[in-house]
């Protein structure tokens, strides 16, 4: 009897077969071919020169590392060396890019950041930005400015404050006093000696301290008891005291040297991230958390200058990002457009002296043009009048008097601001509405900054200020939102100041092929 269950399969169920050229199989539309293009007009071996193979194993082709490296970072927005790996083996565009070459290793990949892109990363955006700006004519006149704070990859809770580092400090400062007194009667007056203090203490002069008195009075630490039921001497406890001291401060000044002169804290887990108040506080409790300040300058859409900086103040950050630029173009932006975050004294002047003009906006710039009954309010002190040998008089008559000139503090131009108090204010019918208190009101002054005021209101509130404003929105806000929502980078990967000043360059890089690529495309459609 025949069988009617056969099992036996004599086919494949699935069977592919990949064309001998790949080409075949890609969009003629899809980025890798604009991406090849591009970087096919630079020399990208100048990268490698003098890095020559070690001993061992040759190194992997770094031209196409590289190639496959700024493509994952053009695709993807932020691309782990781990999903590198992965896409070498399964994406067929970064086949074809490494042309019969056996895929890397995550490794092989990170090693490659190690040893060539950390440091030669901005090298690689100026040469891209390079060969874009000059095929795209992009005006580098304008730049529009605007800065985000990023989470760095560092514990939340690992905070190191500088005050409270020095505070604690000069506290062992007094504890060492009274110890080295109480030293000097109890325990080294039969010696003739008496050990000397001061004001602050450094860790060498404790250290000779504990020397000397060791030394002295002929210490052996074996001999010191422990544990409970145990009676140290006075000697034990002086000793084991000066001991303590001695730690703690070591470890203050390396708190305080690690934070610097121009930070206030850092976090344990990443040394350069500092504490800032961010957008994104999902703890939902107004909480510091340690973070990256990321400054970009857009030139036409394109990111044409990138900064990271390790402190919040985004008025701090203007400088160096047009000093970058500067240093990277040859020239400084004749309209840098900026938001209330970079309007200040300083910049100002900086403007000045650099040919800049002022088209950054300063901290009451909304009220000052939209708030009618705050610019109009008589009594506000850059709306008193003055008499004909130039003294203030307040609304109802009254002089000011000059008292004395102030400098302000981290102003690096030398900026004062004048104080004026009112000859006489009782019996003053608007007493209510122009000064706090019972004493004579009291208002400070500079004349050179309302006029610089002045003079950028009469700049944004122009037609062409308006405009720029409104490209500024556009195109700064544009990429921050493509680059933290579209392509989902909000917080650090990396630990340390130039690993991510790496990523975010990489970042930007991908940012503007990508972009390219799109315009290219958007160009072919019309024609």
């Amino acid at each position: 009897m025949k069988n009617q269950f056969t099992t036996d399969v004599y086919y494949t169920p699935i069977q592919m077969k990949i064309p001998v050229d790949l080409e075949k199989i890609i969009e003629i539309s899809d980025p890798i071919y604009t991406f090849n293009e591009l970087m096919n007009k630079i020399d990208l071996k100048k990268y490698f020169v003098g890095k020559g193979n070690r001993m061992g194993r040759p190194r992997f082709d770094s031209i196409k590392m590289l190639k496959i490296i700024l493509f994952a970072f053009m695709d993807n927005g932020y691309a782990s060396v781990r999903n590198i790996e992965k896409l070498c083996k399964t994406d067929i565009r970064f086949i074809w890019l490494l042309d019969g070459t056996e895929a890397p290793t995550h490794m092989t990949v990170s090693n490659f950041i190690n040893d060539y892109l950390i440091d030669g990363i901005q090298n690689v955006f100026n040469d891209i930005n390079k060969v874009i700006f000059e095929a795209e004519n992009v005006d580098l006149n304008h730049v529009y400015i605007d800065g985000t704070k990023i989470e760095a990859n560092a514990n939340k809770y690992t905070w190191v404050w500088k005050k409270a580092c020095i505070t604690s400090r000069n506290r062992v400062f007094t504890y060492l006093t009274q110890l080295i007194n109480e030293i000097n009667q109890n325990d080294l007056m039969l010696h003739n000696v008496e050990i000397g203090t001061r004001d602050e203490y450094t860790v060498e002069y404790c250290e000779y301290i504990l020397k000397q008195y060791t030394k002295l009075l002929s210490i052996n630490t074996s001999s010191f008891v422990h544990g409970s039921g145990k009676r140290k001497t006075p000697v034990q406890r002086h000793y084991e005291k000066l001991e303590e001291y001695i730690k703690r401060l070591k470890k203050y000044s390396t708190h305080i040297k690690t934070c610097g002169e121009t930070r206030n804290s850092y976090s344990k887990t990443d040394h350069d991230a500092t504490f800032m108040r961010i957008k994104r506080d999902y703890m939902g409790n107004d909480q510091l958390l340690p973070a990256y300040n990321l400054q970009l300058g857009i030139c036409d859409e394109y990111i044409a200058v990138l900064d990271v900086k390790q402190y919040a103040s985004d008025m701090d950050c203007f400088v160096p990002l047009m000093e970058r630029f500067k240093e990277t173009y040859g020239f400084y932006p004749e309209y840098p457009v900026a938001d209330a975050g970079y309007g200040s004294y300083n910049n100002y002047l900086y403007c000045e002296q650099t040919g800049m003009k002022k088209y950054m906006k300063f901290t009451m710039f909304k009220k000052e043009t939209t708030d009618k009954k705050y610019k109009n309010d008589e009594f506000r002190a850059a709306n008193f009048k003055s008499n004909e040998a130039g003294d203030l008089i307040c609304p109802n008559g009254r002089k000011f008097i000059y008292l004395y000139d102030k400098p302000v503090r981290g102003n690096k131009y030398g900026r004062t601001e004048e104080y004026y108090q009112c000859e006489d204010c009782s019996d003053c019918p608007y007493s209510e509405k122009c000064r706090k208190g019972t004493n004579n009101r009291t208002i400070r002054m500079n004349e050179e900054l309302t006029a610089i005021h002045k003079e950028v209101i009469e700049n944004l509130e122009s037609t062409q200020g308006a405009l720029l404003r409104m490209n500024r929105s556009i195109q700064a806000e544009g990429a921050y939102g493509i680059i933290k929502w579209d392509r989902a980078y909000k917080r650090a990967r990396r630990r340390g100041l130039k690993s991510v000043i790496f990523e975010f360059t990489a970042i930007c890089c991908g940012f503007n092929l990508y972009k390219y690529h799109l315009k290219k495309q958007k160009a072919l459609l019309a024609a």
